[in-house]
């Protein structure tokens, strides 16, 4: 069998080394979903639920397509998460006044309370791991990331002003209640 190693990498990553850093990517990603999938699966949710939570909660009035486009899920698997999160009422919609056929995603108070619960033993996982490091080592870390994103998502992190909205909405929570 041919080695595999990538020419280019290799000059400066042992085959090793690059195996280490995809367990520990696979490790840290185990870790950090564990307690929202328990969480989840107490209430008959998973994993798409909380991401599509998350992202509407990022991006109040985000469009089902805006959605689709950050989750790259086919509109039917979205559909049906939709549509439990609207049914449980985590979730409402609201059609765009400046165009019908677009809908506005929003989180109501129960989405946003779950989306907090959610994110927040994620949250300190993230900020445990950055307490005593410098910022250089932080913006490395944050380098390497969005290097390892495929480069047509990449500019959703390409400064401080769009890591934390993928689109130029403000992020009000107006309107939460259930329509």
């Amino acid at each position: 069998m041919a080695d595999l190693k990538m020419q280019s990498v290799s000059e400066d990553f042992k085959e090793e080394e690059l195996r280490q850093i995809i367990e520990m990517l696979f490790f840290a990603y185990r870790d950090f979903t564990k307690e929202p999938d328990k969480m989840l699966e107490e209430i008959g949710l998973g994993r798409a639920h909380h991401r599509t939570v998350y992202f509407i909660g990022r991006n109040p009035g985000i469009t089902v397509t805006g959605l689709l486009d950050i989750l790259k899920i086919r509109k039917q698997s979205l559909s049906r998460v939709l549509n439990q999160l609207i049914s449980e009422a985590y979730v409402f919609q609201k059609i765009a006044a400046d165009d019908r056929r677009k809908k506005l995603l929003f989180l109501t108070d129960k989405g946003l309370v779950l989306e907090q619960r959610l994110t927040a033993n994620q949250r300190k996982r993230i900020a445990n791991a950055c307490l005593g490091k410098n910022e250089h080592a932080i913006n490395g870390f944050k380098d390497i990331l969005t290097a390892i994103i495929n480069d047509i998502d990449q500019w959703r992190f390409s400064s401080p002003s769009t890591n934390s909205h993928f689109n130029d909405r403000t992020s009000t929570h107006e309107n939460r209640g259930v329509e």
